[in-house]
This record gives structure tokens, sequence and C-alpha cells, in this order.
């Protein structure tokens, strides 16, 4: 850097002279400050910013009311929308208070970066490259490719050659962390504390000399990155007489300053590859920028630099009073006096550390100890909530969109469905025509792949008029959204034609039956025709009864689903009684002669079928009933056969006893016949399992069952020793699934043995369920509870009992 040079820069206004090059950190707060000082002091014709130029168009839109950062510009191939790169933006991002200054003074405000046309082929480039097996020299992802050098922010650089200036120039300081020496050098200097450009002076020669010792850092897409500002450069300085301000990574300035030729930097950018590219401007979040992306410099603490950025007067007090605010919304007890002793001790440690100011180490040991009482935990919450933040920022509507993304829109602006980047529950009531139209939204979009919605367990009921999700925006979504654009114009159209191809794509027969569902969910009336007519060829042609039993219980859920949607579901309807034959005829042949694994899948499948059945219920898809009959008489069917796994066995017994199709007498007959000395010990156990394991509820059976308990009791105590060893691990997978209560009784009525008649539990003995008589007192008891359960008054009780003495 020469003296002259460094002479045009200082002056004032920047006329006559080379640029005003102001080297930045990307998301600095103490940079964007300098930076709004030196474009106060030299007063430039233009203001050229690091960017991509496509987006030239789009940055008057940065002095709209509506918009509001954190944002990002977006580019993605046209004709591959998920290759796409983000430039995010800060309220403390140089960058943005460039711009904003330009807007406010009337001032031409340029991108002059590598346009996003060659960004977004090289990456390309790099993925062929990658699928054939070769390294390429230098690859990025595209985001990274949008970013700065290396280490525009500590801790940045990637593993490869790269070098991390901050990390260098910090350790000729003599500080081992980075982030420390920048926030003392940089984030804790006033601003207006004597030439404006003078901290840009110091850092272009820092610069200067890592250039000169590191050269391009080891990442040689750089030159060709500065030779494309500088052209940018030489043309603004042609065309504006009263100066050019550059914004950018500071890495790059001295790069910037070298003196090249024309015909050599055109050099560098010949033959560069290129795609046809779309820009906007989408919302970003202070989460995202903690990230390495974008810019190549993600930061540790977005909320803490905007902090610094806002309230750049008494940050320590201001951050300490957002600190106690937050700690008691959570309900924690934080005086006025925890904050004037946590700013003390702050800056206590400050001078003991030897910075000029607290920085967010010194806060945050305080508010541990102060405010925390030396807990992680609350501590935890604070830089969650504050350190990192939820800032969501917003885009104008007349930011350049995809047609889907201008239908998804007015969607969430007519439902009332604001993107946020804090996760929150949403309770949906489909009886109610706007939730009803909020789930069908939902689930079209996750038929899109744009999972901004994610369904969740309901605490309100098991109807399925009840639906849950959870919400939460991440800008990723917009990139989701711009790839969904190639499906249709409207969010209904893109989830109908994208629901046709993955029915013409998907092979499996649960797949295609689950798209089903979700096709009914999503209310797709036009493209649920194409999707039943693939479920019933593959139905059709499938032959396999395990996936024959996987796709029941998904039908048999969209039928209900169809119900309480208005949805017409016949043909739906009509496909799940034939697949209910076909699985009632091949089930039995299909549980010969099954390995261990085998039997247990199988067992699961008798499960699913069961439960989808009894769904079916009596409606018309099921025959009025006769579904119903069918398969309760091949559950009989399974629990004769000896070829049939034991498991398999026992759980068809116990699904007959809970319908009332098989008395206890009788199973307590089959059970005593399988218990039997001439039944393996390991069949034994494995018929025990499928009777009374599996979370099927089989251990409340054996409690208030002493007959079904005794016979277990005496087969299992007359079990020989060399057999106790392969029957012990059933027995323990069996038993270990109950509740700890029911475990605990069942070992009280084993441990008092067995009474006259066979059961295990003397009579009187006091415990629950088993008094020689009715406790009258005790049921009195239980009676405002269930009136305080039900809603029920005195009266309504009284006129119940009656009902049912009667």
């Amino acid at each position: 850097m020469g003296g002259k040079q460094v002479t045009a820069v200082e002056s004032p206004a920047g006329r006559g002279a080379g640029p005003v090059l102001l080297g930045v950190r990307h998301h600095g707060p103490g940079s964007a400050r300098a930076v709004r000082a030196a474009l106060e002091e030299a007063r430039p014709g233009v203001v050229l910013i690091e960017g991509p130029p496509e987006a030239d168009a789009l940055i008057p839109l940065a002095a709209d009311e509506e918009m509001r950062p954190p944002v990002a510009l977006l580019a993605h191939a046209v004709d591959e929308p998920g290759r796409s790169a983000f430039w995010p933006l800060a309220e403390f991002s140089p960058e943005w208070v460039a711009i904003r200054w330009a807007l406010d003074q009337g001032v031409p405000a340029r991108f002059i970066d590598l346009p996003a046309t060659h960004t977004l082929a090289w990456g390309r480039q790099e993925d062929e490259a990658g699928a054939e097996g070769a390294s390429p020299p230098d690859a990025d992802t595209a985001d990274d490719e949008a970013g700065d050098g290396p280490g525009t922010g500590p801790g940045t650089a990637p593993a490869d050659a790269r070098i991390d200036p901050l990390g260098v120039l910090a350790e000729a300081a003599g500080y081992d962390d980075p982030e420390r020496w920048w926030e003392d050098v940089v984030e804790h200097r006033g601003v207006g504390e004597g030439d404006a450009l003078a901290p840009f002076t110091a850092l272009e020669e820092a610069m200067g000399a890592l250039r000169e010792a590191y050269g391009s850092g080891g990442h040689d897409r750089d030159l060709v990155r500065e030779a494309y500002m500088r052209l940018q450069v030489r043309t603004a300085q042609r065309e504006f007489e009263d100066g050019v301000a550059v914004v950018c990574g500071a890495w790059h300035v001295p790069a910037l300053r070298r003196r090249t030729t024309v015909a050599a930097d055109k050099a560098l950018l010949k033959g560069l590859p290129k795609v046809k590219t779309d820009m906007t401007w989408v919302p970003w979040t202070h989460r995202r920028l903690s990230r390495t992306s974008g810019y190549g410099a993600g930061i540790d603490s977005p909320g803490w630099y905007g902090h610094l950025f806002s309230a750049p007067d008494r940050p320590v007090e201001r951050w300490m009073t957002k600190v106690a605010g937050l700690l008691r919304d959570e309900d924690r007890i934080v005086s006025s006096a925890h904050v004037i002793e946590a700013v003390r001790l702050a800056e206590t440690l400050a001078a003991m550390r030897g910075r000029p100011l607290p920085g967010l180490s010194e806060t945050t040991d305080a508010v541990r100890a102060v405010m925390c009482e030396g807990s992680d935990v609350p501590l935890a919450l604070v830089r969650d909530r504050l350190v990192v933040g939820d800032v969501l920022g917003e885009v104008p509507p007349t930011a350049p969109a995809v047609p889907l993304q201008r239908d998804l829109t007015r969607l969430q602006r007519r439902l009332r469905l604001k993107p946020e980047a804090l996760e929150r529950e949403l309770e949906l009531d489909l009886r109610k025509e706007t939730d009803a139209a909020r789930s069908r939204l939902l689930h079209r979009l996750r038929l899109l792949g744009i999972a901004w919605g994610e369904p969740a367990a309901s605490r309100g009921g098991t109807g399925t008029f009840r639906e849950t999700w959870r919400l939460r925006w991440e800008p990723e979504l917009s990139v989701r959204v711009a790839e969904a654009g190639v499906w249709g114009t409207t969010v209904l159209s893109a989830a109908t034609a994208r629901a046709e191809a993955d029915a013409v794509a998907t092979e499996g027969l649960a797949d295609v039956t689950a798209l089903a569902e979700r096709c009914l969910l999503a209310e797709l009336p036009d493209a649920l025709p194409t999707v039943m007519r693939i479920l019933a060829d593959r139905a059709a042609l499938d032959t396999d009864v395990g996936h024959l039993a996987q796709a029941l219980p998904a039908l048999v859920r969209s039928l209900r689903y169809g119900d309480v949607r208005g949805t017409d579901t016949a043909a739906l309807g009509e496909v799940a009684a034939g697949l209910a034959e076909r699985v009632f005829v091949g089930l039995p042949p299909a549980c010969a002669a099954l390995d261990a694994d085998a039997a247990e899948e199988m067992r699961r499948h008798v499960d699913a079928v069961h439960g989808a059945v009894a769904l079916l219920g009596d409606t018309p898809a099921a025959g009025h009933g006769r579904l119903r009959a069918r398969w309760q008489s091949v559950l009989r069917v399974l629990t004769g056969r000896d070829t049939v796994p034991g498991v398999i066995r026992g759980r068809a017994v116990r699904l007959l006893l809970d319908d009332g199709e098989l008395a206890q007498d009788e199973a307590a007959r089959l059970m005593g016949l399988v218990l039997s000395p001439g039944t393996p010990p390991a069949d034994a156990a494995a018929w025990i399992e499928g009777f009374v394991g599996g979370g099927s509820g089989g251990g409340l059976l054996l409690v208030h069952d002493e007959r079904l308990l005794g016979l277990v009791d005496a087969w299992l105590t007359g079990v020989p020793a060399e057999g106790f060893t392969d029957v012990l691990p059933l027995l323990r997978r069996t038993f270990s699934a109950y509740e700890p209560g029911v475990r605990r009784t069942l070992g009280e009525l084993v441990r008092r043995g067995p009474r006259a008649g066979g059961g295990t539990a003397a009579a009187g003995t006091g415990i629950p369920g088993f008094a020689a008589e009715p406790d009258q007192v005790r049921a009195d008891a239980v009676l405002p509870v269930v009136r305080l359960l039900l809603g029920w008054d005195e009266e309504d009780i009284d006129k119940d009992l009656m009902g049912v003495a009667g």
C-alpha cells in the first residue's frame, strides 16, 4: 500500500483520487457504525457493495417500510431452483447500513461481486465432478460461494488451506480468542473518536501484510471475484466524478487497491460457466446468522451484536435489563439489585482481564453468578433467546417472487398464519371452516416438501376432528417454495400435480396408500382418482400379505378422515374392503413355518389389521359387519393351527377374548393346553408373549383374571431348569413392558400364593379389586371425581345410577 494511495483514500471528499475502500467484517456492528461515519465524512457519488450485481434492481426495496432485517438476497437457478445461494443482511451488517445510507442520501448503490450466474454454475460443475469421483480443487457449497473470502468472521475458515485472518491478527496481538480481540479493537471503539477513515486504513494495512504472507489464503476463486470487482470499480470511477466508496470484506481490500491491467482482469474471467438465475429478497433469522452461511461469516451471537448496534450508549446496563426481563417472564426472581450487581461484576471482570469494556464473556459470567445463582440451566435460556435470538425479518409483498410464493403469501394472510421463526403449536378444530382450511394448506405444503408445519400429538383429545401442528418458518423454506414452483402456480395445483407424479413413481403398496391418505388430508379431489387407480393396480399385483396388511390401516384412516372432512370416499372404501378380503384369505398360509423374527413381524401385521377392521365397524365399506365376522373366523383359524407360531396364536386368542367372541373359560382352556408339560417351554413362552405382551394391556388382564395368572404361575414354576434359560428372555421382554404398578400388583398376588379354587390371591387380602364384597364407602368416594370429569351435576348422576339399577 503506497503512501499516495492512502492519502487519496483519506481525502475528505474522495474526489479525483482513488476509491474509498471500506474493509469490513460482515455482520459486525462496529464495522456498520464505522461505515456509516466514513460515508458521512467522504460523501461519495456512488456506493459499491460486495454482492451479486443481479440484485441491483432490488436495492430500492430496502427503503420500503415493510422491509425489516434480517433479510437475505436469494439467487436460484431458473431451471434448477434447488441450486441456490443466499446473501444474508442484518440491521447491523455494514452492507445493509451502506445500502440504507445511499438510499437516504439519493446516492446510487450497486453490487460488484461476481454475478450469481457464475457462482451457481460453479456449484453445478463441482457437483458433477463429485458425482464422477473427482475432487475439485476448490469445492464449496453454493452458499459458501456467495460468501466472502477466508476468515471474514472468527472461526469461519473451512478445514482446507484457507487461513483465518482475524485469528492470525488476534494471535499476533496476544489474544487466544479472535472474537474477544475483534470486540476490543472494533466493537468497543466509539464512533466519532477522530478520523472516521482511520480504522479502515489500519485494517487495510493489516490485511495487506497477511496477503503478502499468505497470498489468496488458500482460496484461488477469490482471485476471480476480485478481478471482477476491480473492473466494476474502474467503471464506476469513470462514470462518477464525486468519488467512489467500496464496502467489501476486509480481506479483499489489498487486492482491490492493487494496480492491475484491464486485460489481465478480463483474462481471469474468460470462460466462466453460466446458468440463468432469478433473485429476490427473502426473510432471514438471527438463528440462521449464527451458522456459517452466506458471506461465509457465521457469527455466534447475532442477538448480542444486534443489541450492540441498537444500543451504543450504556450497552451493558441495557443488556442486563433485557436479561432480567427474560428471566422474570420465566418466573425467576430477579430484582433491580441483581441487575446493578451484575453490571458491577461485568465491569470488574473487564478491568481484571484488561478489556476496555465488558464483552459477551464478561456479561455472561456476571449473569451466571448473580442472576442464575451459578446454574447453567437458565443461562442456556438466555443464550437461546437473547444471545442468538429468534428474530425473523420481513419482506414487502412487492418483492419479486415465483407465482407459487405469491399464492402462499395470500393464503397465509387470509388464514392468519404468519410465518414465525420461533416454534409454536397450533391446535386445529376441523369442524371450523378456518381451521379446516389451515389444515389443508399445511398438508398440501408437506406434499410439496415445504415442511413449515409438522403434525404433533394432540393434547386436547383423540378425535379425528382435532389436529395439532408444530410450526416454524426457516429461511430455507423459501428455496423449497421456489423448487415446488415447477409443479404449479398455486398451492392447490402444485400439490395436485406433485401427488399425481409421486403416485406414478411410487412402487410400494404401503407408500401408495400413505399417499392416498395424504391426498385426502390435503383435500386434492383431482389427484385422488389417479392415486386410487394406481393403488388398485398395485393391490391387484401385490401378493405379499405383509404388504397388504401394512397398506390396509392407512386406507381405513383415510376413510375416517374423509368422514370428518366431508370427502367422498366411496372408491376408497371399495379398495379397502377388497384389500381386507385378500388379507383374510392369505393370512393363515402366510403365518405357517415362520422363524422368531418373522413371527413377531407378522404379529404386528395381525394387530394392524385388527385395528383397521375395528375402525371400519359397520360401515357400508365393511359390508355392515360382514368384514368383522370374516376377520373373527380368520382369528379362530389361527388359534387352532399348530403350524402357526405361538406368538401369533396367543395374540389371536387375546383379540377374540377382548372382542367378546371368546369366553374366559375357553381362553383359560386354550392357555392350559399350551402350558401343558407336552409343549416345549420356548413355544409356551412365545404364546404367553402374544397373549399378554406387546403393549396390549395384558398385565391388567392377569391382575383381574386370577385363573389366567394361576395358569402362568403354575407353568412357570414347572419349567425344567434346562429350559428356563431359553424362556427367560421372552418372559423378561413380555413383563418388562408392564407399568410399574401392574408389575408390583402381580408380584403381590404371586407372593401371597394360590387360594382354594385355583386363584393366586386369598380372599380378603385388601388388594384393590380383590375384596370379598364391594366396598360401598370407597365406591361413593369415586362419584365426585366422576362428576368432575364428566361435567355432570348431582341430579344427572342420580338419574344415571337409577337407570342402571332399573
